[in-house]
C-alpha cells in the first residue's frame, strides 16, 4: 500500500507505453483523417470546390492501418514511428502512475476484509476517481504527445517541430499561454475515467472469474486473457471521446483567427455532421491493436513488478 502501488503502476505503464507507441501514433494519424481546412487556390477544379472566400479541399481518401503506417515510414522514415515518445514517457509517469497508484489505494480501502472481494460498482467508482485525477495531472504531456505525433502530417511550413516534450511544453506556454497545457482536459478526464474504470475493473473481474472457475491457475495465461479482455472493453468505451480529444488538442489557435472548434461539443457535432457518426470510431482498429497489447504488457509487467517488490514496504 502507499507509494509502492504508484511505483509498480508507473514502471509497468512506462514499459507498456513505450512498447506500443508506434500503434498509438498511427491511431492519432487515423483519427485526424477527414478534418477539412483551407488549401492553396491553385488546385485543379476536380480536387476542390470554390466558396465566396476560400477554396476547400474535398474530403481525403480514408486510409487504413497498414496504409497509414506504410506511408508514414515511406515519407518520414522509421524513426517517425517513435515521434513524441518522450511525451509518452512523461505522460505515463504523470497520468498512469497517478491512476494506478490511486486505484490500488482505493481497492485496498474498499475491498471486503472477510471475503477479500470488491463489488464491480466500487471497482468502477475507484476507476472513475483515479482516472480523473491522473488525467488532470498528465494533461500537459497528453497535449504535447498528440501534437508531436500529428506533426508529420502537416505541410513543412506549418509543422511545430518540437524537439522534445519539454520543448513542446515550453513553446505552448510562450505562444499560447499556460492554459493551453490543459486544452481538452475535460475530454482527457472523461476518457481517462472511462479507460481506467473499464480497464482496471474488467481486468480484476475477468481475472477473479477465471480463478474462481478454476479455468487456469494464477499465472501468465490468466494475466494475458484478463488483460486482452480489459483492453477490448476499454477501447470500445473510450474511442469516441479519444477522437474528439485528439482533434481538439491538435487544433491550431492563432491570434485574431477563430479556432476550428469552440470546444468538445462543437468538435463532436462538426465531426458527425461532416463525416458521419462512425467518424467517432475512426482509428478503432489501431486503438484495439494498441490498447490490447498495451493492457497485456501493462498487467503482465505489473504482476512481475509486484513479485519483485513484494518483500519491500514503502
Amino acid at each position: 500500500m502507499g507509494l509502492k502501488g504508484f511505483a509498480e503502476g508507473g514502471i509497468a505503464s512506462i514499459v507498456a507505453g513505450c512498447s506500443t507507441h508506434p500503434l498509438d501514433l498511427i491511431k492519432v494519424r487515423m483519427q485526424l483523417q477527414g478534418e477539412s481546412g483551407p488549401v492553396q487556390t491553385n488546385l485543379r477544379p476536380a480536387l476542390a470546390f470554390q466558396t465566396s472566400t476560400t477554396v476547400t479541399a474535398a474530403p481525403p481518401l480514408r486510409v487504413g492501418v497498414i496504409g497509414v503506417g506504410s506511408r508514414l515510414i515511406r515519407e518520414e522514415g522509421m524513426r517517425a514511428l517513435f515521434s513524441g515518445v518522450s511525451a509518452t514517457v512523461l505522460r505515463q509517469t504523470l497520468y498512469s502512475t497517478t491512476r494506478m497508484g490511486l486505484y490500488d489505494i482505493l481497492k485496498g480501502k474498499w475491498t471486503d476484509p472477510e471475503t477479500k472481494t470488491m463489488p464491480l460498482s466500487k471497482k468502477l467508482g475507484a476507476g472513475f476517481i483515479a482516472g480523473a485525477i491522473g488525467a488532470a495531472v498528465g494533461n500537459p504531456a497528453d497535449v504535447a504527445m498528440v501534437r508531436m505525433q500529428a506533426d508529420g502530417r502537416l505541410p513543412l511550413d506549418q509543422r511545430r517541430n518540437y524537439k522534445s516534450v519539454l520543448d513542446a511544453i515550453t513553446q505552448m506556454i510562450r505562444r499560447e499561454g499556460v492554459t493551453s497545457l490543459w486544452r481538452g482536459s475535460s475530454l482527457t478526464i472523461n476518457r481517462a475515467m472511462l479507460v481506467t474504470s473499464s480497464q482496471l475493473a474488467s481486468y480484476d473481474s475477468v481475472k477473479e472469474t477465471i480463478l474462481e472457475k478454476r479455468w487456469l491457475e494464477d499465472g501468465l495465461g490468466t494475466h494475458v486473457l484478463a488483460s486482452f479482455a480489459a483492453g477490448f472493453v476499454a477501447s470500445v468505451a473510450s474511442n469516441p471521446v479519444d477522437v474528439i480529444k485528439t482533434r481538439v488538442m491538435n487544433m491550431k489557435v492563432e491570434a485574431g483567427v477563430a479556432p476550428p472548434y469552440k470546444g468538445a461539443v462543437d468538435c463532436a457535432l462538426k465531426t458527425v455532421k461532416a463525416e458521419g457518426i462512425m467518424a467517432l470510431y475512426k482509428g478503432f482498429v489501431p486503438t484495439v491493436s494498441r490498447q490490447a497489447p498495451f493492457t497485456v504488457v501493462l498487467f503482465v509487467t505489473l504482476e512481475q513488478v509486484r513479485k519483485l517488490f513484494k518483500d519491500f514496504d514503502f
